[in-house]
């Protein structure tokens, strides 16, 4: 059974109210503290709209029935003193429920979040390769590789922070893309500072990996502060400034120079003298620079 093409009319499915001590959750998530009491709320006001999923395949033989999705509903009855739960009893092997039910979570879980990645990241690891996640979870490969790299790469503090909304997303994905922990850290210090966005990010992290390198070969540069960070920012920025200001300069004083050759090219004089001497061929310029094409060299002696 695929779990992408699993798609069974209403009228062969199987429901049931369940005893809800004869459930077993094999594949258990967490879950906002917030969203569970509204949960419980609607319940207990209007009854459960979406029976739970469980698989009957092992009941037999262990007397349990195996939670696919629905734990939140499941906890719900639990917590409301309920004895059963209406439930859609399916057969399938464990695998096939797990898959079921890392799917199921995706599509449940908040997009952009860590629970989304880790969800992700748990699918990739059943062996599901990006292009067949990505299917699921309609989103891109890109996408799908970026937020299992966070899972596997981010630091603790970069995962919590995304959490606790101090890092957005994004710029934990970026941080992320850094396998270096200390250049993680130092990131995450200067985005706290305020001295990094997801807009300088790839300018700060060219800085820092390049003192990294610097540290191999002197002690003295391996403790990177968000200080220093700040020192070098502002260094490449004067270096940058200077560098256009210098070429801009440049341009201007050779745009002087083209104005001037091309006043001369309209003096027929002048034109009919180097002719004369051969020398009335303008040399081809490169880039964006052009002769005026209202002057001409075509003139007769």
């Amino acid at each position: 059974m695929d779990p992408l093409n699993n798609i069974c009319p209403i009228s062969e499915r199987r429901y049931e109210d369940v005893p809800i001590d004869n459930v077993k959750v094999i594949n258990s998530r967490n879950r906002d503290q917030e969203q569970f009491d509204m949960n419980v709320e609607s319940i207990e006001g209007v009854g459960l709209m979406k029976p739970i999923r469980v698989n009957d395949k092992f009941l037999e033989t262990t007397g349990k029935y195996e939670l696919i999705c629905g734990e939140g509903r499941l906890l719900a009855h639990k917590q409301l003193g309920k004895t059963h739960v209406p439930a859609e009893v399916v057969t399938c092997t464990r695998k096939e429920a797990l898959l079921q039910s890392l799917i199921e979570n995706i599509a449940r879980t908040k997009p952009g979040s860590m629970d989304f990645a880790r969800e992700l990241k748990r699918l990739h690891d059943e062996g599901w390769d990006y292009p067949r996640i990505a299917k699921v979870a309609c989103k891109t490969e890109r996408y799908i590789r970026d937020y299992i790299q966070l899972v596997e790469q981010g630091e603790e503090r970069l995962i919590q922070g995304v959490e606790a909304g101090i890092f957005p997303i994004k710029f934990a994905i970026q941080v992320a893309s850094t396998d270096d922990s200390q250049i993680q850290a130092v990131l995450m210090d200067a985005f706290a500072a305020g001295l990094v966005t997801t807009t300088n990010f790839g300018q700060a992290r060219r800085i820092i990996s390049a003192r990294a390198k610097q540290s191999k070969k002197s002690p003295a540069s391996r403790d990177y502060t968000v200080g220093q960070l700040q020192h070098d920012i502002a260094e490449t920025t004067r270096v940058k400034t200077g560098y256009v200001r210098e070429a801009k300069s440049k341009e201007n004083r050779f745009m002087t120079l083209l104005a001037g050759v091309n006043t001369l090219f309209q003096d027929t004089e002048l034109i009919a003298l180097l002719r004369r001497q051969q020398l009335d061929k303008r040399p081809e310029l490169a880039g964006d620079f052009s002769f005026d094409p209202t002057t001409s060299s075509e003139v007769s002696t």
